[in-house]
């Protein structure tokens, strides 16, 4: 007796009609997001983008001025948007913040982490205070906002997506200078990302690291004014050039869009090429 062959489907993804499904891969229209840190180089660059893609952007920060002013801004051209203060070094600020948008908004889609700081001291010369200091900011913060977002993005049971933005110093040492805070705490980021996004992965919720390079902001400035710093970082990054804000923004709305649904616990590295070729 001849076997029966197995029925083989005709196809085993659905069948899609393209001129449709890709329409709306960026678009964040009728999402909430919060931007801690959100009124820096960077963090103001990612929440105009937000905005512009159709977000509600709330920002934070320990300066309420700041804050307020880029939401004013935001909302002078035409989007939803809120300043609120945050101080990123308590926990139970943090909470209160992460509240504070689920409330004024009614739900919380979004984390875009862009809090961060660092401390310049060399290796002999590390104060424990300081290094504390660097750690609260930057891991502990985001694992207590990482942690906040999603008790509501659970609750919600909408999914969502969470971002924190990192460095390539989450996978390079400095030579010549004292980055042993921040690259430790960087470092530290790469894998509270990946466990988070293992985590979240059930209750469909991404999370993901954005890495830049050197970004032209006020908290480079001083190593920028070095000829001799400038001149060997120029020579390092194959692209040749320093990173600008806005190089930043396309991949943060990358992982924040409906585009990004199916990428979880990647650290994306904005460098020029840097961590490629070293």
């Amino acid at each position: 007796m001849a076997k029966r062959k197995p029925k083989v489907p005709a196809r085993i993804a659905p069948q899609l009609d393209f001129s449709k499904a890709l329409g709306g891969l960026f678009d964040l229209s009728g999402q909430v997001a919060y931007v801690p840190g959100g009124y820096g180089g960077i963090g103001e660059a990612i929440a105009w983008g937000l905005a512009q893609q159709g977000a509600a952007v709330a920002v934070s920060g320990r300066d309420r001025k700041k804050a307020e002013a880029l939401a004013s801004a935001i909302r002078r051209a035409g989007h939803k948007a809120l300043g609120l203060t945050m101080d990123a070094g308590h926990v139970a600020d943090i909470r209160r913040s992460v509240d504070r948008v689920v409330k004024a908004f009614g739900r919380i889609d979004i984390l875009m982490n862009c809090v961060g700081i660092q401390i310049e001291q060399p290796l002999l010369d590390v104060a424990e205070k300081d290094f504390d200091r660097v750690y609260r900011i930057n891991l502990k913060a985001a694992m207590f906002l990482g942690q906040a977002v999603a008790r509501h993005q659970v609750a919600a049971k909408r999914g969502g997506r969470q971002i924190h933005l990192l460095s390539v110093r989450a996978q390079l040492g400095l030579r010549n200078r004292g980055y042993s805070a921040y690259c430790a705490t960087k470092g530290g980021m790469v894998m509270l990302v990946k466990q988070h996004a293992m985590e979240l992965a059930p209750h469909g919720v991404t999370v993901n690291g954005v890495a830049p390079t050197f970004v032209y902001t006020e908290m480079i400035r001083h190593v920028m004014e070095n000829p001799a710093f400038r001149k060997g970082l120029l020579q390092r990054i194959p692209l040749g050039r320093i990173a600008d804000p806005k190089d930043v923004v396309g991949p943060a709305l990358f992982f924040a869009s409906p585009g990004g649904g199916f990428t979880t616990g990647q650290i994306l590295y904005v460098d020029g090429g840097i961590t490629a070729s070293q």
